[in-house]
């Protein structure tokens, strides 16, 4: 696995204390790929400097992975992490938010596992710098498609995550699993005859619209709109492809080893029109189907429900965003702890 020199990171577009770095990912018929990688890094006291950082997570990455038609954007999502110690990396995958490039189709996969590449680079990135001490936990965070991403990803590579986190993974399509089983075929027909072929879009821009109408002004959302357009990116065969695909392994059932928190709303809604409904409900996704493909993804597996969350729970009205952060945190705490505490026993009984 190559290394990145730390010497290419560059100002973020969040300013403050983020900063990104482009990782070349070599070409495809389109033209050049990459992915982009931001950090934000804790802030060191000069006690923590002289008598070192005894806080939760000095000893931890959290890298980060957004969702379908999105990008990174979350500042106060990085600050819970770097206030406990951690050390946080969002990754912009290729052909999206500040990976994409003039002439590529937004966000364009013909297999999931066509990632593993992105995530290399980052955490060869995330290793090169040369204050990382060795033996460092690493929490994986994805929403959504970056979820299901992550969660296949931790599977396919065991003993990497120490901890696996899923804001609303999309772990499952929405329509019963008969239906998925029956079109995947149809959809495969197309991916191979014609794989950019566009979907009808079906998306009204609700989410979008509920997302602001629900944003708290102690954390105000920022969104460049190029990035993450009100109305999802175009739906390509291809992609439609894989991601049924990425559905199909999830419900044969994988193993991620480590412990997975899982972040959902409490209900879902349908965006058939307007309502003040879709700002208190994931109008994405159907929960307790994604809840019941949960089950399927490891031998430890933690729920939390979070009254009146959106799809991103981390953008919801202020008080169901306040007890997604409380439960995350209190999840955290008892992961470390834990963690600690069978880190002890293992050098005890050498």
């Amino acid at each position: 696995m190559s290394t990145i020199e730390p010497a290419g990171w560059q100002p973020d577009v969040l300013g403050d204390e983020f900063e990104q770095l482009t990782l070349p990912l070599g070409s495809d018929d389109e033209g050049p790929l990459v992915a982009t990688l931001v950090r934000a890094l804790p802030r060191r006291s000069i006690a923590h400097r002289l008598f070192g950082d005894g806080r939760q997570l000095a000893d931890t990455d959290v890298m980060y992975v957004h969702g379908w038609s999105d990008y990174f954007f979350q500042r106060r999502l990085a600050r819970f992490w770097t206030a406990r110690g951690a050390r946080f990396f969002a990754l912009d995958l290729r052909k999206y938010g500040r990976s994409l490039r003039p002439g590529q189709t937004a966000g364009y996969i013909t297999h999931l596992s066509e990632y593993d590449k992105d995530i290399a680079a980052a955490l060869a990135a995330m290793q090169a710098d040369p204050d990382r001490a060795a033996g460092r936990r690493l929490i994986l965070l994805g929403h959504s498609t970056g979820g299901l991403i992550l969660s296949l990803w931790a599977a396919r590579y065991p003993g990497v995550a120490s901890a696996v986190i899923l804001n609303s993974p999309w772990l499952e399509f929405q329509l019963p699993r008969f239906t998925r089983e029956t079109i995947a075929p149809l959809v495969g027909l197309q991916a191979r005859r014609r794989p950019l072929e566009r979907a009808p879009q079906v998306d009204l821009g609700f989410y979008s619209r509920a997302q602001n109408e629900a944003a708290d002004p102690a954390d105000p959302m920022e969104v460049n709109l190029a990035w993450r357009p009100e109305q999802t990116m175009a739906v390509h065969a291809g992609w439609l492809h894989a991601i049924l695909g990425g559905h199909a392994t999830i419900a044969a059932g994988i193993r991620i080893a480590a412990p997975v928190c899982l972040l959902l709303s409490a209900r879902s809604a349908y965006p058939t029109s307007w309502s003040d409904e879709l700002t208190r409900a994931d109008s994405v996704l159907v929960v307790d189907d994604i809840a019941r493909a949960a089950l399927k993804i490891g031998p430890s597996v933690t729920i939390e429900w979070i009254d009146g969350a959106l799809h991103d729970v981390f953008l919801s009205r202020h008080d169901a965003r306040e007890e997604a952060y409380a439960r995350l945190g209190r999840w955290v705490d008892g992961w470390a702890a834990q963690d600690a505490a069978a880190g002890r026993r293992a050098r005890a009984s050498r």
